[in-house]
């Protein structure tokens, strides 16, 4: 028989276990806000707020409603992450022109330092010279109280010098060893860029004269994603099928934009896989999309169509070139 004292004990413990990871999750979007790392203050601020905002929701809301949360929270995130690696790309290029100033400045004082000193230096010997000359006698006192203070300063000017020199070494090291850690950072940001369409075509361009495949893949819903959530929601859905891409084809596949709707990807693929690819790639992107429209989640809907175009050897890239935009009708 079934105890009905057990069953109000395991009912009891479930709901302990559910309020405590309610509790954990509610907790985890506040820490996520208190925890963000500093941007510049309008990003971060905006950030903290919509985190906020969503923990006082997810508070008051039933169990029923925290699915739509958990995509609001992700999507945040993900908003945010995208944003700070803007940030730290930014940052890495004004390092990288500090450090090349630095550079710059520092080959200067080398260049210029060595003749300055041989004339200044020649100059005191010139002095000296005079002062023990018959001629210069009367003056002798006056010369060499002079050469020596002329000596003192020129000596006291390398030393500040040699350490100007080596003040600049050390800071250009520790720019140089910056850059490096900011471009391990940046390098995942990297990598989910497409190419634009000029892009693409300079690769095709440059590529050996051999058989490949080439997918183009029509993204229908981008445009009316812009059109009712606006431009910035829109460029996040692209992105986000762009990344999607880039994790469903070979590692060694070239991704690019072709326009608003329309992307390319060249592929070194047999034409058996390359249709096999083609339909995966329709049949799984296709569906909806979350992106964030002030702080909450949006769902636009995409429709994945691919169509294989195969590049025979021999073929000349202009006319690839023409017959993907004839595919895509622009030119």
């Amino acid at each position: 028989m079934i105890s009905i004292g057990q069953s109000v004990k395991d009912l009891e413990r479930s709901e302990r276990l559910r309020q405590t990871t309610f509790d954990c999750y509610v907790a985890a979007i506040q820490d996520a806000a208190h925890y963000a790392i500093e941007l510049e203050a309008a990003t971060t601020g905006a950030y903290r707020r919509h985190l906020e905002t969503l923990a006082v929701e997810v508070s008051a809301t039933d169990a029923a409603s925290l699915s739509e949360s958990r995509g609001t929270f992700r999507g945040l995130l993900r908003d945010y992450r995208d944003k700070a690696a803007r940030f730290i790309g930014n940052l890495r290029e004004e390092l990288a022109n500090g450090a090349r100033a630095l550079e710059e400045i520092l080959g200067s004082l080398t260049r210029s330092d060595g003749d300055h000193e041989v004339r200044l230096r020649a100059s005191i010997e010139r002095l000296r010279e005079i002062s023990d000359s018959p001629a210069g006698a009367g003056v002798r006192d006056a010369v060499l109280a002079t050469s020596e203070s002329i000596g003192r300063s020129v000596e006291e000017m390398r030393k500040q010098h040699d350490l100007s020199i080596a003040q600049s070494q050390m800071e250009i090291h520790m720019l140089h060893k910056r850059i490096d850690g900011l471009e391990m950072a940046a390098m995942v940001d990297s990598m989910s860029k497409l190419f634009t369409r000029a892009e693409m075509e300079e690769r095709i361009r440059a590529a050996p004269a051999e058989w490949y495949a080439l997918l183009l893949i029509r993204a229908t819903g981008v445009r009316a994603a812009e059109v009712r959530f606006g431009a910035a929601a829109a460029g996040e859905v692209a992105a986000s099928l762009g990344k999607r891409l880039r994790n469903s084809l070979p590692a060694d596949a070239t991704l690019g934009r072709w326009g608003p709707e329309e992307f390319v990807a060249k592929v070194g693929l047999a034409k058996r896989e390359a249709f096999t690819a083609s339909k995966w790639v329709a049949e799984n992107l296709s569906g909806a999309y979350s992106c964030l429209l002030d702080g909450r989640t949006v769902r636009p809907s995409i429709q994945v169509s691919v169509a294989v175009v195969d590049r025979e050897p021999g073929e000349p890239p202009q006319r690839t070139c023409a017959r993907i935009a004839e595919f895509f009708g622009n030119k």
